[in-house]
């Protein structure tokens, strides 16, 4: 039986009788892992930005399955790597994604490659990034694009919409923790950098905030808001207007600290360079998310570079092509030689 359970119907049955707090009784508990007991009280605390900081990540082997496109430039595979999301080294779920490899024959960096909301009924691997992951692919970067579990020919996502958000990070955190020349003999084995869209901002910030490592990160119209608002301010969009969301909100609120979830409170924990992309015809991101969000890590003395980008929208069209650039640029001036 679970350690866990033993604890629990052990604890009651000692109160009941009385026995509790006999040293006896104490020290037949010793060998009970207490924090187990909490974690199956609470199972999503250990999703909490402070419990990822402190959990070891992993590395695991990443696979080149097959390949779906092909020319003198670069070549595109579908990936995959297995992992628990729980980080318990329990159960293995599998997650796919598109990885691009230059044709070149010298070392190459690395950029992850980080979606946003993408509608899972008409998702497709590489949904999100494919034109921006080609884009570095044809000037030299290899790139990886997680589909997320759930997505592409990933395991199934976890039926907590919490959860699910949370593995999110634990994911992201095992890929970055996998970038090694065994799984990619290409890597240069010096740069790793994030690009993300949207959602995937808020992934990357987590991310960023959870490992403390300076990859450098370029953001396109990142979703900053603290968590749950983060979430709430797009239930509009949900066919039943956000009822079911609400409702799972308030049963999470009930068992846990939503500040110890939100990204807003560890901004002091990153330490990676930023350049941030904002349109000023986005109807997903108000200017003012913006904004707010450089002014804050400015008043840290974070470095973060801030462009606004007169009549772009979400996807930063019709401006696409200057802000790829501007954030090609970026990436060579942190290259580390």
């Amino acid at each position: 039986m679970n350690k866990s359970i033993i604890f629990i119907l052990l604890t009651l049955v000692l109160i009941s009788l009385g026995w509790w707090g006999n040293d006896k009784y104490q020290k037949l508990l010793k060998n009970v892992d207490y924090q187990k007991s909490i974690s199956l009280i609470k199972p999503l605390e250990k999703y909490s930005i402070e419990n990822l900081r402190s959990t070891e990540i992993k590395p695991v082997k990443i696979k080149l399955e097959e390949k779906i496109n092909s020319n003198n430039i670069f070549t595109s595979n579908i990936f995959s790597f297995e992992f628990d999301p729980t980080l318990k080294n329990k159960n293995n779920k599998k997650v796919t994604g598109l990885i691009n490899l230059p044709v070149k024959s010298s070392l190459s960096p690395v950029v992850v490659l980080l979606r946003g909301y993408v509608d899972q009924s008409i998702y497709q691997t590489g949904g999100g990034t494919k034109r921006v992951g080609e884009f570095f692919a044809e000037n030299g970067y290899i790139t990886l694009a997680p589909d997320f579990l759930g997505y592409g020919g990933s395991s199934e996502e976890s039926g907590n919409i919490f959860e699910t958000r949370f593995q999110t990070y634990t994911t992201v955190l095992t890929l970055l923790k996998s970038i090694n020349q065994e799984n990619i003999p290409m890597w240069d084995g010096k740069n790793i950098f994030i690009w993300a869209h949207s959602n995937g901002g808020q992934v990357a910030l987590t991310t960023l905030e959870i490992t403390g490592a300076d990859y450098t990160t370029v953001l396109w119209a990142p979703v900053t808001k603290p968590f749950p608002y983060s979430i709430l301010y797009y239930t509009d969009e949900s066919q039943d207007e956000g009822k079911f969301i609400r409702k799972e909100l308030a049963n999470f609120e009930k068992n846990y600290d939503v500040n110890k979830y939100s990204l807003t409170n560890y901004l002091d924990k990153i330490n990676a360079p930023i350049e941030y992309h904002l349109g000023t015809n986005d109807d997903a991101i108000p200017l003012s998310w913006g904004d707010e969000f450089v002014s804050r890590m400015k008043k840290l003395e974070k470095e973060v570079t801030y462009y606004k980008h007169p009549g772009a929208d979400h996807n930063m069209n019709p401006l696409w092509g200057d802000v790829m650039q501007k954030t090609l640029e970026f990436f060579a001036t942190k290259s580390k030689d």
